[in-house]
């Protein structure tokens, strides 16, 4: 029998980033009925707050690449997995506009689509002509180039026009199909007029129309695929919505082709942010889903994770397919790992719901990543109280209960630091000034530890409350802010409310 020192040596969690685990994602991954969806084609733009596994969804469609090339679909990544965002550089230089804005997000995917005929030999006369429009506007990507040096390449083209209105190209028209058959004038942003027309001017939507009959022709479609929009434009919050809702309307049009399906992955938090004050194309978004998890779902992810490691399966003799098929074997499982409780008594959590409620922020959406990070913690400290010579869990189990909180620490700091100071440190300062003070409060007591009138701190309070580290609470006519215990370590609060 294996100690459970070295068991907990061989346990492996994963990555709580789905971009650090690619190769082994799909071994653990839930395939979720969101999943399914996607896999399946029934749905293009995924939503969920940050960590609720809208990049493993990204990483996994491109895992089941030969999968869906069977079945005649291309994928065409449209953005770095790991490393800069493409969309980096753009806060240099931006476009001025969301139109221009929108011109640049049509023709970065025009580019990819070209550059993806010539890899995949997509050759009939439709893809020779779209690609030869790309070649003579100097838009056609050549092998090796990276995301960033297309996307430069395409701005530095609109760059040339005070009003980016053409592109130089040549076309002539087949009287009979409709289609460009050689090139001899421009390529317009807008639908030429007769007289454009009749100087042979063509349209980007006809581009994308060309682009649609080459793949028609070879029975494929390309899927376009955006992720890690979170960090893109992380810079300048007007860049970001400019940006994304610029795309969301190039969407709009990429949707009338059948063959040309753009796939985006957005936080709840970014959307919200870039249709607070409307936006019509919302109402054109009917191929969209947003992520959520509860206790079950959260369970079964920890379940499949245990069951990737070979020395814990040999050890508790596991047949992985057969526990992944019963519920009741998952439990079974789950039971004998942890101990039921963490906090002892008739009205405290399970374990799991403990372990839910203190990785989870104010806005209640439970998520993978902080509970995987957790998982990893908890291992760690579990294996030090080992190393240092003291007694094994009961029975079965690998975990005690000190370890539990003593793992607490370091995803409250991760939390607070790497997630809420980075993305929003204007916001540093009030959360660092309620450090050691008590977990709830008023607008009152708000307002004298800010040094702020009371509108002013209702105005902060609500805007921590839309980040995820209040929690509104009501009760009568009272108000208060209340701190979720995924934070309070870090900041050392303590229990209850302020006088």
């Amino acid at each position: 029998m294996a100690k459970k020192l070295d068991i907990l040596n061989e346990l492996d969690f994963g990555s709580q980033v789905a971009e650090e685990e690619k190769d082994t994602l799909r071994e653990y991954f839930v395939e979720t009925n969101p999943w399914k969806k996607v896999l399946k084609g029934q749905v293009d733009i995924v939503y969920g707050p940050k960590g609720a596994g809208k990049s493993a969804i990204y990483v996994l469609i491109q895992a089941h690449e030969a999968e869906l090339s069977r079945k005649g679909i291309l994928l065409l990544p449209a953005e770095n997995v790991r490393g800069d965002p493409a969309f980096k550089d753009l806060v240099v230089t931006p476009p001025t506009s969301e139109r221009e804005f929108e011109y640049l997000w049509k023709l970065y995917f025009l580019s990819l689509i070209g550059l993806a005929f010539v890899q995949h030999k997509v050759t009939n006369s439709h893809a020779l002509q779209f690609n030869k429009v790309l070649a003579d506007a100097g838009l056609l990507p050549t092998e090796g180039m990276t995301f960033s040096g297309i996307l430069k390449r395409v701005q530095e083209y609109i760059g040339r026009y005070t009003k980016p209105h053409a592109l130089e190209g040549t076309m002539s028209v087949d009287q009979v199909s409709g289609l460009p058959t050689s090139f001899s004038g421009k390529v317009v942003f807008d639908e030429p007029d007769s007289e454009g027309r009749s100087r042979g001017e063509i349209s980007v939507s006809e581009l994308f129309k060309l682009a649609n009959e080459a793949l028609k022709v070879k029975k494929q479609k390309i899927w376009l695929l955006l992720d890690r929009l979170d960090v893109a434009f992380d810079d300048s919050a007007e860049l970001e919505k400019n940006a994304l809702r610029a795309l969301f309307r190039a969407y709009r049009t990429i949707r009338s082709y059948d063959n040309i399906v753009l796939k985006i992955f957005l936080r709840t938090d970014i959307w919200d942010r870039i249709s607070e004050k409307g936006f019509r194309e919302a109402t054109h978004l009917a191929r969209e889903l947003t992520l959520s998890w509860d206790a079950p779902t959260l369970q079964h992810l920890l379940i499949r994770r245990l069951l990737n490691n070979p020395l814990l399966l040999k050890q508790y003799g596991l047949n992985k397919r057969q526990v992944l098929q019963s519920v009741t074997e998952q439990q079974k499982l789950f039971d004998r790992v942890f101990p039921d409780q963490v906090e002892v008594g008739k009205r405290q959590s399970t374990t799991m719901d403990w372990m839910i409620k203190r990785t989870t922020d104010g806005t209640n959406l439970s998520g993978p990543r902080e509970l995987i990070l957790f998982l990893k913690e908890l291992r760690d400290e579990q294996i030090k109280r080992l190393e240092r010579g003291e007694p094994e869990p009961a029975a079965e189990a690998l975990f005690d209960r000190a370890s539990f909180k003593q793992a607490l620490p370091k995803v409250s700091e991760y939390r607070t630091t790497k997630v809420l100071y980075a993305e929003f440190p204007e916001l540093r300062n009030f959360i660092e000034a309620l450090r050691s003070k008590r977990s709830e409060h008023d607008i009152k007591s708000l307002a004298e530890i800010w040094q702020r009138s009371a509108s002013e701190a209702k105005e902060t309070a609500e805007r921590l409350v839309s980040v995820g580290f209040f929690e509104r609470r009501k009760a009568s006519d009272t108000t208060t802010y209340w701190v979720p215990f995924i934070y309070r370590p870090y900041l050392n609060l303590i229990q209850g409310r302020a006088e």
